[in-house]
């Protein structure tokens, strides 16, 4: 295999450029803050060059940052159940806006079907490996941590109960 043309790197280097800025327009401001014209003028690019990385607009770029998010939690997924709980219960508190863009904000990443991205399967896999390999039992895992972010992210439940609920979890699953 070839190594990368500096062409291809620079490329590569303007795209990673482009989901950065995103992430830290989205992290300020929130999703609706993020548009082409506001990427463009924040980071130098025209409107055009933005296009020809993601052709399909502020969907691509979303979807280039919630592909990075899931790099991001798969590489912090591993270990035992209480762990994977709470390096996933941590990532979505401190990433609110990259966790909006992994499970909220629509796209068309596939989850659990023959087109799921490799991104989304590595980081689904640190969920299984804790819970002993059952995909069903990691999927009702998956569903309770994500459930408990969400709600925790908009002031849902109580705050000083977070422990509590986590050694809950833990607990129904750790076995």
């Amino acid at each position: 295999m070839k190594p990368p043309t500096k062409a291809q790197l620079a490329r590569a280097g303007r795209k990673e450029r482009i989901v950065a800025a995103a992430r830290d327009i989205a992290d300020a401001e929130g999703w609706s803050a993020v548009t082409v014209r506001r990427l463009a003028d924040s980071i130098g690019f025209s409107q055009p060059v933005l296009y020809g990385h993601f052709p399909d607009g502020r969907e691509g770029i979303v979807r280039a940052v919630a592909l990075d998010g899931f790099v991001r939690i798969g590489a912090v997924l591993q270990g035992d159940v209480r762990a994977v709980a709470t390096a996933y219960l941590g990532f979505a508190h401190d990433n609110p806006a990259l966790y909006e863009a992994m499970f909220s904000l629509p796209t068309d990443l596939a989850f659990a079907t023959a087109d799921t991205p490799a991104e989304l399967r590595a980081a689904f896999g640190g969920i299984v490996g804790a819970v002993g390999g059952d995909e069903t039992r990691a999927e009702t895992f998956w569903a309770a941590l994500h459930g408990q972010a969400e709600l925790s992210r908009h002031g849902r439940l109580r705050p000083a109960a977070h422990q509590e609920r986590v050694d809950l979890l833990v607990g129904l699953f750790a076995s």
